[in-house]
């Protein structure tokens, strides 16, 4: 029987007798279902967003983040015809997303809009970039783990966020990051629930998205939204390995480096309740844009944010003495994947968040 294709495994050369090859069995949802992405997105051709366009678009975007292999890998599928208005219009939202996804506004969903993009068009085109975005961080971190060294040595800080003191309705906007509970509204319509079939509804339900407008827009694309969910619960809510509270921190994290408020206020909050150390948790949420991250933390949580941030910023970059760090404190190969899984995926995260639609706050929070 031939042995499931395992793209990223391919590109970081790991041998299937290693420790890092056994963690990543043990972590098998997140290994399945992260392949299962790519295989959603590049299994299908359809007029929303043509095959050879999501190509040429995810290879461009690894290029971005500086994932060289990655980026070999999707330009041999291109064949470099000439490109129409709506590519290009899907080109300059790449880019944002990629490089600048706190700057995204509505005015960038309209540029789709009137450049004939539909909605699933859309929705497919901006979880393709964010997911190229998470899988080059992944590569970048499986490397590391795999003993190579990365090109680049930057470093990393808190990023800016948004100050503008009202939403797109017209809502209290964030100025700040918070552990309070925020809600989130969209650029682009949700897909009303009657106007999934009943199969669709049901796979909604299931996953507790029914009544979420983030998760509605998302089903745009329900095959891909699937694999999407299935990844973050093989990352995130499985067994052994880094504690839950630590892969919550990873996922703050990322979100300080991309100005995330809403990503941030969501998993600092768990962080805070799973690590009952409240005070450390808000420290990092209170670091101000350009300044450290790690400042302030003990020297776990600082060797742990610091891989994170690091892993999190464009071109993405982390070092091997960042990796040796955390094993000094004890952290075994498979903590180390569940640190760098976490970290990856909110690559993914943010970038949907960021620019589908943006977080207010709720009247009855605010006093």
């Amino acid at each position: 029987m031939s042995q499931p294709v395992d793209l990223l495994a391919a590109l970081a050369d790991i041998d299937p007798a290693s420790e890092l090859a056994l963690a990543r069995n043990e972590r098998h949802a997140a290994t399945q279902h992260t392949q299962g992405s790519y295989e959603v997105l590049f299994g299908e051709d359809d007029a929303d967003l043509p095959l050879q366009w999501r190509f040429a678009f995810a290879a461009q975007v690894a290029d971005w983040h500086g994932a060289t292999r990655l980026q070999a890998h999707y330009q041999q599928q291109v064949n470099n015809k000439a490109h129409d208005a709506r590519f290009a219009a899907g080109h300059a939202f790449a880019e944002l997303l990629s490089l600048h996804p706190v700057d995204a506004a509505p005015k960038h969903i309209q540029n789709l809009q009137s450049a004939g993009w539909t909605p699933r068009g859309i929705v497919t085109l901006a979880q393709l970039i964010a997911f190229v975005s998470f899988q080059s961080r992944l590569l970048t971190g499986l490397r590391l783990l795999n003993g190579e060294q990365s090109d680049t040595q930057a470093h990393a800080v808190a990023g800016k966020w948004h100050d503008a003191p009202l939403t797109l309705s017209g809502q209290t906007a964030l100025t700040a990051f918070t552990q309070q509970e925020l809600g989130w509204e969209p650029w682009l319509a949700a897909k009303p629930l009657n106007e999934f079939t009943a199969d669709e509804q049901a796979t909604l339900k299931k996953n507790g998205h029914s009544n979420s407008d983030y998760f509605r827009l998302l089903a745009r694309h329900l095959p891909l939204l699937e694999q999407r969910t299935l990844t973050d619960k093989g990352i995130f809510y499985t067994a052994g390995g880094l504690p839950r509270a630590e892969r919550e921190l990873a996922a703050t994290v990322v979100s300080k480096v991309n100005g995330c408020i809403f990503c941030a206020s969501v998993h600092a909050r768990k962080a805070s309740q799973l690590s009952k150390d409240d005070a450390a948790v808000q420290k990092l949420l209170n670091v101000a844009p350009g300044a450290e991250l790690a400042h302030g933390q003990s020297p776990r949580w600082a060797a742990m944010i610091d891989l994170a941030a690091t892993l999190s910023i464009t071109p993405a970059a982390a070092s091997l003495q960042q990796v040796q760090t955390l094993r000094d404190q004890g952290f075994t190969t498979l903590e180390l994947l569940d640190v760098i899984q976490s970290a990856a995926f909110f690559a993914w995260a943010n970038r949907l968040m960021l620019t589908l639609g943006e977080p207010f706050l709720p009247e009855h929070s605010q006093g």
